[in-house]
């Protein structure tokens, strides 16, 4: 039996992410992921205020560096997302352990789910995300017509 087509795991790492410094961020079972997903990390700081002004937010984690947003797979197609932002590619983050003193439980560092939506879709729709996320950077909004990630 052949393996279905996943483009959001059949996606090699960026190279700049060493495979043993990555965890991939876990969406509760009971949403459909059929679009794959990517996520945006803002600050911490900026976290309580994004998901206060969205008009719908998706699954969120967060820890005690930034606030990760699930969005469709592909959302940093054609935009450029600001500087203080993060965008993961598979949901899959680094792990900042390097920055941080060494702590005994590594998956305490991991970000958890800090917000659901009852019902729907986990995914935070990401062109709203993107002009909230330039606002609170102090930045313009950039795109390009051509489909470069």
């Amino acid at each position: 039996m052949d393996r279905p087509h996943r483009p959001d795991l059949d996606r090699p790492l960026p190279r700049h992410l060493p495979p043993e410094r990555t965890g991939r961020l876990r969406i509760p079972a009971r949403f459909s992921t059929a679009l794959g997903y990517d996520a945006v990390g803002l600050p911490h700081e900026h976290g309580e205020r994004a998901l206060a002004c969205l008009p719908r937010a998706g699954c969120v984690f967060g820890d005690d560096l930034r606030w990760w947003w699930i969005v469709p797979a592909g959302s940093h197609i054609g935009v450029v997302w600001p500087p203080s932002s993060a965008y993961a590619v598979g949901g899959r983050l680094t792990d900042p352990s390097w920055t941080r003193t060494h702590r005994p439980h590594p998956a305490a560092d991991r970000p958890r789910l800090i917000h659901a939506p009852r019902t729907g879709s986990p995914y935070t729709p990401p062109i709203p995300l993107y002009f909230l996320t330039c606002r609170l950077a102090g930045s313009a909004p950039r795109w390009t017509p051509d489909p470069v990630g």
